[in-house]
């Protein structure tokens, strides 16, 4: 099989020029076929604050109501996604932005109201990766596009849906390992998953699930960092080959055999 690389950049990059601009250098110079997943960062809140459109969360998750629709599919699907695709334009990566709505490529549905209280998270997408048009995207792939997808799905219905980045990138990577050796790459700005969150140098090399209960019982891994996890185990239980969790300045090394960054396997 071909090697594909999925690759998550995280909301602390997108929110740095200078990072953002050497991370898609790296993205660049990757020779094997590539998927670059993003959210919005800060600014779909700073450009919200502009237009008196307030951020709602609730246990960290944005509240997506119909002003919110608007603003970030301008600001992810626009401001981020086309500013990515023309840095990598100058790179020489033919990159192609897209949401899931293009070439009906990640069909969602919206979220149904959760918990005890019925919680309405608005117009969020949850995903089902045995839904997408594997074929629309692995068409971009064989002619050498690379695919820069802002975190932005569809209900079929004419509606755009919210959908978390890691997710996309997730279920991406699930759609496509039937066709290609699949590495999931979650970017951000530690250099892996650490034993312990004061100490940069303390990075988990590789975690298995027996590891990963160990560490979970030892109460050693900070909270923020559980499901990036749990979303790369649910990757590989549906046939991803591995998943890497890191740093995105080390972007190049992660996508060799000599990995720096926390390899999830079984």
């Amino acid at each position: 099989m071909e090697r594909l690389f999925v690759i998550k950049v995280g909301g602390n990059i997108i929110d740095d020029e200078g990072k953002l601009k050497s991370f898609l250098t790296s993205v660049a110079s990757v020779k094997s076929h590539k998927i670059v997943v993003h959210g919005g960062g800060k600014i779909a809140t700073t450009i919200g604050n502009k237009l008196d459109i307030e951020s709602k969360y609730i246990n960290g998750r944005r509240i997506t109501d119909s002003d919110t629709i608007d603003l970030v599919t301008m600001v992810y699907g626009g401001l981020i996604n086309k500013k990515i695709v023309a840095q990598l334009q100058a790179l020489n990566c033919n990159a192609i932005g897209l949401t899931g709505a293009d070439g009906n490529i990640i069909p969602a549905k919206k979220r149904p109201p959760l918990g005890d209280g019925g919680v309405d998270f608005g117009w969020v997408g949850d995903l089902n990766s045995s839904k997408f048009n594997v074929q629309s995207l692995m068409l971009l792939l064989q002619n050498n596009f690379t695919p820069i997808f802002a975190s932005l799905t569809h209900d079929g219905q004419g509606h755009i849906l919210n959908t978390n980045a890691d997710t996309i990138a997730s279920s991406i990577a699930v759609a496509l390992s039937a066709y290609y050796d699949v590495r999931l790459i979650y970017c951000f700005e530690k250099k892996g998953v650490l034993e312990n969150v004061e100490d940069e140098n303390s990075v988990i090399t590789n975690i298995n699930k027996e590891k990963y209960k160990q560490l979970l019982d030892e109460q050693k891994l900070f909270a923020g960092i559980l499901p990036k996890i749990d979303n790369a185990f649910a990757a590989i239980d549906a046939g991803v080959q591995e998943v890497l969790i890191g740093d995105a300045d080390d972007l190049i090394q992660n996508t060799t055999d000599k990995t720096t960054g926390t390899l999830i396997t079984q």
